[in-house]
């Protein structure tokens, strides 16, 4: 499982002209890849890592700050740009296996205390963010 993290001071998804997830005031937006052989391990560990991670001003998490995290899926992180000019995208996993997993990551993200805001998985989405700081992290699950 592959995330994006980054500091953000507000961010909002919309989908054909409605907003369907935001946040205002510190948080986190995270675009959320998922690749074939990710499992219910990665789940929790991607989620835990997201909580915890100390990215936010004065080495603070989200968790010790109850900020808002906004989660978008997001498959192109599994993008393979090493041939040619056009990427592959081999290694996301298909909607059916990773649209389970995204739910998932954003119900453990609740069952840790966050408030988690989501876009809408599949759909064409315009992503609005104001970041906080050029504070952009790439974290992997372990295999």
């Amino acid at each position: 499982m592959r995330a994006v993290l980054q500091r953000t001071l507000r961010a909002s998804v919309t989908v054909d002209g409605e907003v369907v997830g935001a946040t205002d005031g510190p948080g986190l937006l995270v675009y959320l890849g998922v690749t074939h052989d990710d499992g219910p391990a990665d789940v929790a560990w991607t989620a835990r890592k997201i909580w915890e991670l100390r990215v936010l001003r004065d080495e603070r998490s989200a968790s010790d700050l109850g900020a808002p995290v906004l989660v978008v899926s997001q498959f192109t992180l599994y993008g393979d740009t090493r041939k040619g000019r056009r990427p592959t995208w081999q290694a996301a996993a298909p909607g059916p296996v990773s649209e389970p997993l995204y739910d998932a990551v954003c119900a453990e993200l609740e069952r840790l205390g966050a408030h988690v805001e989501r876009g809408r998985f599949g759909a064409d989405m315009a992503v609005e963010s104001l970041n906080d700081g050029p504070i952009t992290m790439l974290l992997d699950s372990p295999r």
